[in-house]
């Protein structure tokens, strides 16, 4: 008969947390099976084989407990898969690991979620699966990189790991953005029959809290495009970049990015946007060509020097996005403008001057290319690109 044994394993690092693994034994036969699980040699009851229950209100207390919990219920996943194994007369120590491995990929939220991300990236949703990755890497990070089954997401983890976040001094914007990607994928779930609807994220935020205004003012813009740059080519590049999107409608870093030579013709600048696929025309104006003539020498046919290499193009913008934004900050000092700069900044000040100069709603939506407020979209209808580009002309005008 088979038996399994829960055992500790001291990290050789004094200091470090150890691992939690199963022993498996058949016969003469032993095989170990790593739980993922980590914790403190303090942490670690040998008597029970569980992790120590902690004082009541502690910091690791209620972390503990829910480890000790997914500990108890895949040992007894383990020992249904024995009772299967040799009920059959199949049992034998590397079998069991075989088929408990099995299993538990099957009802893991970490595996699952990560088969949700390859579908992603084959669909071509890269910022999508980013997004997940970046959500489940998080949760992760709550649960000591330990699995977590399906069946172990309930309201009380997800409580729990909502004060993690907030103890960690994350935004509430941030905290409700892991939140709705983690719902989102625990719903995809659900709707394969894979875990039954428990509604965990049913006591967390998952709102939205409105932010603090993100856009300048034309003085400041003024002020960011006339300060000399001109010893720094790496502070002159950000602002370049900076100005270009206010000149194309708050136009997004990765649709810059993206930009052929070839999307210019007869004097219209004609793109898709990444975010929404809404194919979106901008008049060119001389302002935009003095920035292209600054950069004439790229690879690839790239309009503006941000992708300057077939490979590996979206790690490229987002490694260009990077720099730039930390760059912007440096711009603002330079300029004397006391605002936390960057890309979005841009997008967010052209709607914001377009506003102020009494443009329409309507056309502000249709020369950003919003496509979510279905009220607004009713008005877009009935829009043609002139009274855009005569928008954009009375901006740049004015700058």
């Amino acid at each position: 008969m088979a038996s399994v044994k829960i055992k500790f394993r001291p990290s050789t690092v004094e200091g470090n947390m150890g691992s939690v693994y199963f022993q498996v034994t058949q016969g003469r036969t032993v095989r170990q099976i790593s739980t993922g699980y980590r914790l403190l040699p303090q942490e670690w009851d040998e008597g029970r084989a569980m992790p120590v229950e902690g004082e009541p209100g502690g910091r690791r207390t209620a972390v503990l407990r829910a480890m000790g919990e997914r500990i108890g219920r895949d040992r007894a996943m383990l020992r249904g898969v024995i009772g299967r194994l040799e009920a059959s007369g199949e049992c034998t120590a590397q079998r069991v690991v075989e088929e408990y491995e099995a299993a538990r990929a099957y009802l893991s939220f970490p595996v699952f979620v990560q088969g949700v991300i390859g579908g992603l990236r084959a669909a071509g949703r890269l910022r999508t699966a980013e997004t997940y990755m970046a959500a489940m890497r998080s949760f992760m990070g709550f649960c000591g990189h330990a699995d977590v089954s399906l069946d172990s997401i309930d309201s009380e983890m997800i409580m729990l790991y909502e004060a993690y976040l907030k103890g960690r001094g994350l935004a509430l914007n941030t905290v409700s953005f892991y939140m709705r990607i983690l719902r989102a994928a625990y719903n995809r779930a659900v709707a394969r029959g894979l875990t039954a609807q428990r509604h965990p994220f049913g006591g967390v935020y998952t709102g939205v809290e409105k932010t603090a205004k993100r856009a300048i003012s034309l003085g400041a813009l003024r002020r960011i495009k006339a300060v000399d740059l001109a010893a720094d080519a790496s502070l002159d590049f950000a602002r370049d970049m900076f100005l270009f999107s206010f000149y194309t409608r708050g136009m997004a870093f990765v649709d810059m990015a993206y930009l052929s030579k070839t999307d210019l013709k007869g004097g219209v600048l004609v793109y898709r946007r990444h975010k929404t696929g809404q194919k979106l025309y901008v008049k060119w104006e001389r302002c935009m060509q003095e920035i292209v003539d600054k950069y004439p020498e790229n690879e690839g046919g790239r309009l503006l020097p941000i992708i300057r290499r077939r490979a590996d193009e979206r790690r490229q913008y987002q490694n260009a996005l990077h720099l730039v934004n930390a760059k912007l900050k440096k711009v603002a000092a330079r300029a004397g403008v006391d605002v936390a700069l960057s890309m979005y900044v841009a997008r967010h000040s052209w709607a914001s001057v377009a506003r102020s100069a009494n443009v329409p709603l309507a056309v502000i939506s249709e020369g950003m290319g919003h496509d979510s407020e279905r009220t607004t979209r009713i008005y877009l209808a009935s829009l043609d690109n002139s009274a855009i580009d005569k928008a954009n002309d009375m901006i740049l005008r004015m700058f």
